[in-house]
């Protein structure tokens, strides 16, 4: 039993040492089975990296470029030599075995796409193609010239060199004929030199000039020509010339600068986007591309600019097409496209020296002017000063839109010459009546025109004002003068004595008072009547005369003194009379009965409101 059991336990101590030693076995075989797994997995990696499977062989030695796997397989042509060249560079040996046959499926991949792109740029060429519809076309395709930047760097500038050259001379041809009929749908009567505002009406051109055939007076007025800024017209679709002829329909130049400009705009906008999507550019380098498509089409239209400029006189055509210019930049900034930033500066700087020099012009022609060799005198609004209330609005309203400072300098020195010049034929007339009516028509037609088109609070409205209420104040003077003279300067000394304290020599007045208060009694309604007719006749516009005449009743708190009409300072002025003569030294004065009640004056004066 005992020798058993020995047996036994010497057993299973040997047992117990077997297990430890299959367990050290199965420990190391783990650890083997682990460094396999990994190494088997790189050295997969490795081979599919490296393998060439047929069916990336098949694809792009056989399937035509526009196939979807053929796009697919070139992609992954792409990554096995990108893997290829990565694994070279560590060294790993097995390259060399794909290496021949990666370099034959490159050089078919990039002559099949050379083939094809160029055959795309060649199809722009062709007459009365749309270029867009192929060039969108190429987009989906972008991937081609990726690779091919890539993997044949030769080939990729061939390609961008020829897609340059051709979109160039695309745009250009397109551009020129463009812009040379569009020319041929102006209007055939453009402003010349001698159409100024200070140039008068009866003035004669040259012995061989054509007569000329319009109204000088059409060059200062916008009529609907501002609505070429307005947002609706402005992004309007471009004119088609041959319509317009077939159609007989003139146009104003900013009208042509707007749609050639907005077709440039367009154009570029979709050039621009298309260059950096196509041929993965951005930043300066994309505008060196966009230059190179572009650059010739925009000094052709500079120079094309410029050399209409030399002989342009029409200032509201050019400061329209400023504004233009300005609302393209604007436009192109939001679509985020910087290319045309430069062409933008360059056409500025052609547009602002020559609008500068036509209002130069035109404020020269008004210091200029002599009154004398403008023909008859006449009291309505003349003619020079109705051309300046036009163009001052004109270039007021559409300069309130984007306001320029510079601009509004320009307009200040106009102004003051135009006034200079209103003086100047104001003087010419013999009687200070007569001047103040001239003076009054024209600062009142002025202030209308002015009105209409600039805002309320603007300088040339306020100026105006001033004007006006002033001048018309000294005409009310004036006018009160022959009839009511004796009352006005009696009032005024009175005033003047009882302000000093000195009332008691009121006492040596009363033959006088009687006289004037019987004379006022008799005479003041035939007086009253023959000056509101005097005030009818001299003024053109009915509203000024009535309110010179009249002074309608206002709740506005501002309303000055100058600004009442006649009839009230004449009410005002009877009212101080009345107070004169209720000083104690005047009192008793018998012919005070016959003064006429200050309420029935009021009434009697409202009747008189002029009948037209």
């Amino acid at each position: 039993m005992e020798q058993m059991l020995g047996a036994f336990q010497s057993d299973l101590s040997s047992i117990s040492s077997e297990i430890r030693t299959l367990q050290e076995q199965s420990g190391a075989m783990n650890i083997r089975l682990r460094n396999r797994q990994a190494v088997r997995g790189k050295l997969g990696e490795l081979v599919d990296g490296l393998v060439v499977p047929s069916a990336l062989v098949t694809a792009i030695l056989e399937a035509p470029v526009t196939e979807p796997r053929f796009l697919e397989q070139l992609q992954e042509l792409d990554a096995k030599a990108a893997a290829v060249r990565e694994q070279e560079a560590r060294g790993t040996a097995a390259c060399a075995d794909v290496r021949g046959v990666l370099d034959r499926l490159r050089i078919k991949a990039v002559t099949k796409i050379r083939e094809f792109i160029l055959q795309k740029i060649y199809s722009f060429r062709k007459p009365m193609t749309n270029y867009q519809i192929p060039q969108t076309a190429l987009l989906k395709y972008r991937f081609f010239y990726q690779f091919l930047l890539g993997n044949e760097r030769a080939t990729a500038k061939e390609i961008r060199d020829e897609y340059v050259e051709t979109l160039s001379k695309i745009y250009l041809s397109y551009y020129r004929s463009y812009l040379g009929r569009l020319m041929k749908v102006q209007y055939e009567e453009v402003a010349e030199k001698d159409d100024l505002m200070g140039v008068e009406d009866t003035a004669k051109k040259g012995f061989f000039s054509k007569p000329s055939l319009r109204s000088r007076n059409t060059i200062f007025t916008l009529g609907t020509r501002g609505s070429v800024i307005s947002p609706t017209e402005l992004e309007a679709p471009i004119l088609v010339p041959h319509t317009a002829q077939r159609g007989e329909q003139r146009y104003p130049f900013e009208a042509l600068f707007r749609s050639q400009h907005y077709a440039l705009l367009d154009n570029s906008c979709r050039e621009y986007l298309f260059i950096c999507e196509f041929f993965v550019v951005s930043g300066s380098a994309a505008q060196d591309l966009f230059h190179a498509v572009m650059g010739r089409t925009l000094s052709m239209t500079l120079k094309h600019l410029e050399s209409y400029l030399t002989d342009c006189y029409d200032a509201i055509a050019v400061f329209l097409c400023i504004h233009i210019v300005l609302r393209f930049r604007n436009i192109a900034a939001k679509r985020d496209v910087p290319a045309l930033d430069r062409y933008w500066e360059q056409v500025l700087a052609l547009l602002w020296p020559r609008f500068e020099l036509i209002l130069e012009m035109n404020i020269q022609s008004v210091r200029s002017t002599d009154p004398q060799r403008l023909g008859g005198l006449d009291t309505r609004p003349h003619y020079i000063t109705r051309r300046y209330a036009e163009f001052s609005s004109a270039l007021v309203s559409i300069n309130q839109t984007i306001p320029n400072e510079r601009t509004m300098q320009l307009l200040g020195q106009l102004q003051v010459e135009v006034e200079n010049f209103v003086l100047r034929v104001a003087a010419e007339f013999s009687s200070r009546k007569e001047q103040l009516v001239f003076l009054i028509n024209n600062y009142d037609m002025m202030l209308g025109v002015l009105m209409e088109r600039a805002a309320d609070d603007s300088k040339e409205v306020e100026s105006f004002q001033q004007l006006l209420n002033a001048r018309t104040q000294e005409f009310i003077e004036e006018l009160l003068s022959p009839p009511f003279g004796g009352l006005v300067a009696f009032v005024k000394e009175a005033e003047a004595l009882i302000e000093r304290g000195q009332a008691e020599r009121l006492r040596g007045e009363e033959a006088r008072v009687t006289q004037l208060i019987r004379g006022f009694g008799s005479s003041w309604k035939s007086s009253v009547e023959s000056l509101s007719q005097d005030v009818m006749r001299s003024f053109t516009n009915f509203k000024n005369g009535t309110s010179i005449i009249q002074h309608h009743p206002t709740s506005h708190p501002s309303v000055t003194f100058s600004e009442q009409g006649a009839l009230t300072q004449l009410i005002q002025l009877y009212h101080r009379f009345h107070r004169v003569l209720s000083q104690p030294q005047l009192r008793a004065l018998p012919a005070r009965a016959e003064l006429i009640n200050i309420h029935h004056l009021m009434v009697e004066l409202k009747k008189h409101k002029p009948n037209f």
